[in-house]
């Protein structure tokens, strides 16, 4: 049986789903693990920051593994369980994440799988199937329809602009300075060279940056959104015909559930300042996508 670990936000959450249907989809036994949330919440008092938006989507079907299933392969909780797989290391199947791809954990038929798999070329081949099962319910605020109509009446372009908890001190130097003036500067330039007439929405946590960053008739800002509510901005960038996106999962999902055929795809070079470049890497890893760098160059 293969368990992999739910936890973070929406769009790890997504992208720990999108592997397990792979494995579904390979025929294999798996099983998800969302015990990730209850823990956070029993640490801190019952309040967690994280929620489980899987549980949003209509007709996402998982199964979740029970606490006997899990501890065949890692073994108990707390002291037992860390002195167990102390003392006897061959009994516990636990594989962590630890870079890009790892090509081998698709081979695995009994394991624990702890990350946040983002990297496309996983899934890359059941995105279609992704897209029919990621379904988000009707919106209770009418905005929402009609701006979905609007997006898909012209040559949309969503724009992704992260900053809220990246600016943090504890998150900028891992997220920092990699989405600059100079990235968004190149991305949209990219758009308007090989679309007519492109019209960008803008997608952000901090609506006052992008109305003093980006003006002209050419955007369109979105605050609609807030709170529970705010996962139908990935839907909003999902109607759009080409995507720009931050150094977020979330805005990767939006592209990843764009149908559009003819589609752009734009995201910087690297997610995290730790992360280094390497080009024929990414192309192959992230295939379809356009890159570019924090100082405004494409590749």
């Amino acid at each position: 049986m293969i368990i992999i670990e739910v936890a973070g936000g929406l769009g790890n959450q997504l992208q720990q789903y999108a592997l397990y249907r792979k494995f579904v989809r390979m025929g294999k036994e798996a099983r998800l693990d969302i015990s990730w949330f209850q823990d956070e919440a029993n640490k801190s008092g019952g309040v967690t920051h994280r929620k489980l938006e899987l549980s949003y989507f209509d007709r996402l079907v998982y199964e979740v593994c029970t606490t006997e299933e899990k501890e065949e392969l890692i073994g108990r909780t707390g002291v037992i369980g860390k002195l167990q797989r102390k003392i006897f290391p061959s009994t516990v199947h636990w594989f962590h994440e630890n870079k890009i791809y790892h090509p081998e954990i698709l081979t695995f038929e009994n394991m624990y799988l702890s990350g946040y798999f983002a990297c496309e070329k996983y899934y890359a081949d059941i995105l279609y199937d992704l897209r029919e099962k990621i379904q988000f319910p009707k919106s209770a605020n009418p905005l929402n329809a009609q701006m979905a109509e609007e997006i898909m009446a012209c040559n949309s372009v969503s724009v992704h602009v992260r900053r809220g908890d990246y600016l943090n001190p504890e998150n900028a130097a891992m997220f920092g300075n990699i989405c600059t003036d100079a990235y968004y500067r190149k991305a949209i330039d990219i758009i308007k060279e090989n679309v007519p007439d492109a019209h960008f929405y803008l997608f952000s946590d901090d609506i006052s940056y992008v109305k003093k960053n980006f003006e002209g008739p050419e955007y369109t800002i979105v605050d609609i959104n807030h709170g529970q509510d705010a996962f139908y901005d990935m839907w909003l960038m999902s109607q759009c015909k080409h995507n720009i996106c931050a150094n977020s999962t979330f805005s990767f999902w939006g592209a990843r559930l764009n149908g559009y055929e003819e589609k752009m795809m734009i995201r910087p070079t690297i997610h995290k300042n730790s992360q280094v470049f390497v080009k024929e890497e990414m192309k192959e890893l992230w295939s379809g996508w356009q890159f570019v760098s924090p100082d405004g160059v494409a590749f």
